[in-house]
């Protein structure tokens, strides 16, 4: 076939597309809301960007196509611009900010182009969901929200922080509060066996509860057990998580997937094998992660033996004060240190009481104390668990994992107050910097698979059917990006601050940013499981 034909057939097929998703006698007779005209439209699918109309009417798009001979009450010139669907964070710690008047406008999560964002992660949340959904709708929402039911919150109202297996009249009591969570809209279940109370569970226990949310149809997402070698390994550990979604027959995701620390750098290539060979099973298994060879999590959380924190603080303050026990933290916190490359890859973020070591390493902290790193970690623990970023994993396991089909974007992220502590930049900068680091700059994933795994891959895994592609019928959330001006611009030791880039971004048909500004509209929802 010689080049014109080709050139000729293309148009013929991509005619019959524009015709097919908005025929033209429809267009003709219509006046829509918005029309966002000729930009280059990135479905959501994975499929390369084709030039296109997208029109917006109400809270839905109306179509997507060749719209010349219809008319939009608001028009916007696209011309060189990206459209997309709305981004979605799979994996958000954003809830408690939304809860709040200073934060319900959710400019952090908008200006990374965010239009929906799935709380209560790594079993942490409340568990009545009724109660939380009251409270985000109190000042509105800047983005839509879907809830999970957090299996730690579940575990620690039945059982405390008591360190074994509960009773059959505890498991009961469980499941009927994981039900619950589930008759009142949630998604899915998250655990972060990782933490305490959730460490002390066994997979049997996590599964009783995953069959519960089976018949509801939702997912099973968690932190899992162990991303380093503390305990199982992360390779045992991540199989614990597909082991959940082959038993209770429901999606399974390894949440922020990574490599933690130099004893298990380079076992993202295994991690990879046993997903796919999990996949080839036939088990739905899925990971999500964010872009940064950086993690945050709490000084306790990294440092502590979960056995120390059996029964709470005060259990702990406890075995503090006792020689031989303290002795036996101590070893314990010398060897997770360790397994997160030293003291000089802890950078505090949030310390309550001394503001002063916020955005400071634990090395330079126990120089200028004459310490041991540890003692001034344990100084610290005696008063609380700060929060801190850890430097532990490599680019390259960082790069592996992204670069699959099974993967998608998340941030992990808080919504904090304007300059309140050294949070994690991922809060500020994770989906912009996914696009600007990963696809435009290193070309680690092509700009349409990474917009897939923001759009319509976690829409896919939560079956959430009306979000994730541009097609009509949709819920109206839409985002217009500039690709030569997206990026990132939150550090490690400046991270408040807006990633750029994005334009126009729609949340139910309304326009939260509009012509590169904010216009603080809420017209977020809080969703609820088909």
């Amino acid at each position: 076939m010689t080049g014109s034909a080709l050139q000729l057939l293309a148009a013929f097929s991509t005619a019959l597309l524009l015709a097919a998703v908005a025929p033209p006698e429809l267009a003709a007779q219509q006046t829509f809301d918005v029309i966002i005209r000729g930009g280059r439209v990135l479905d959501g699918t994975g499929n390369p960007w084709f030039v296109a109309d997208v029109a917006l009417d109400g809270d839905r798009i109306a179509a997507v196509g060749d719209l010349t001979n219809a008319r939009g009450r608001r028009e916007i010139d696209a011309t060189g611009l990206y459209v997309a669907p709305g981004f979605i964070d799979s994996h958000s710690h954003a809830g408690g900010g939304l809860e709040t008047e200073a934060l319900s406008h959710a400019r952090p999560l908008l200006a990374m182009g965010l239009t929906t964002v799935v709380i209560n992660p790594d079993g942490g949340g409340p568990i009545d969901l009724v109660a939380q959904r009251e409270r985000l709708l109190e000042h509105g929402l800047g983005v839509n929200v879907m809830q999970l039911v957090p299996h730690g919150s579940v575990r620690r109202t039945v059982l405390g922080m008591q360190d074994r297996g509960p009773t059959e009249e505890e498991l009961d009591r469980m499941k009927r509060l994981v039900r619950q969570g589930m008759e009142d809209g949630a998604f899915g279940l998250s655990s972060g066996t990782f933490y305490a109370p959730g460490s002390y569970s066994k997979p049997d226990e996590i599964i009783a509860l995953a069959r519960v949310v089976a018949e509801y149809g939702g997912a099973y997402t968690s932190h899992p057990r162990d991303e380093s070698n503390y305990t199982v390994g992360v390779i045992a550990s991540a199989e614990e998580v597909i082991d959940v979604g082959r038993q209770a027959g429901i999606p399974a995701i390894v949440t922020h997937v990574k490599a933690l620390g130099p004893p298990v750098w380079g076992y993202s290539t295994a991690i990879v094998q046993r997903i796919s060979a999990a996949r080839a099973e036939g088990i739905e298994v899925y990971t999500d992660q964010y872009p940064y060879a950086a993690s945050a999590t709490g000084l306790s959380a990294a440092l502590l033996p979960r056995w120390a924190q059996a029964g709470g603080q005060d259990s702990l303050s406890a075995r503090f004060g006792r020689p031989e026990t303290m002795a036996r933290i101590r070893d314990a916190m010398v060897e997770n240190l360790a397994r997160r490359g030293g003291a000089e890859r802890i950078q505090f973020r949030r310390v309550s009481g001394d503001e002063s070591l916020e955005g400071r390493l634990l090395s330079d902290v126990a120089r200028e104390r004459g310490q041991e790193p540890i003692d001034v970690a344990i100084d610290l623990l005696k008063r609380g668990s700060p929060g801190i970023v850890s430097f532990n994993m490599h680019e390259a396991d960082v790069r592996t994992l992204m670069d699959q089909p099974w993967n998608m974007t998340s941030s992990d992220g808080d919504l904090v107050p304007w300059m309140v502590g050294v949070p994690h930049p991922r809060s500020y900068g994770a989906f912009a910097r996914k696009i600007r680091k990963y696809v435009v700059e290193e070309g680690v994933v092509g700009l349409a698979a990474a917009i897939r795994s923001m759009t319509s891959l976690p829409a896919q895994v939560f079956r959430l059917a009306d979000r994730g592609t541009l097609a009509p019928g949709k819920a109206g959330d839409v985002v217009v990006f500039d690709l030569e001006r997206i990026r990132d611009v939150a550090t490690f030791t400046a991270p408040h601050a807006l990633s750029e880039g994005m334009m126009y971004v729609f949340v139910n048909g309304e326009a939260a940013i509009d012509g590169g500004d904010f216009t603080d509209l809420r017209a977020g929802r809080t969703l609820r499981r088909p």
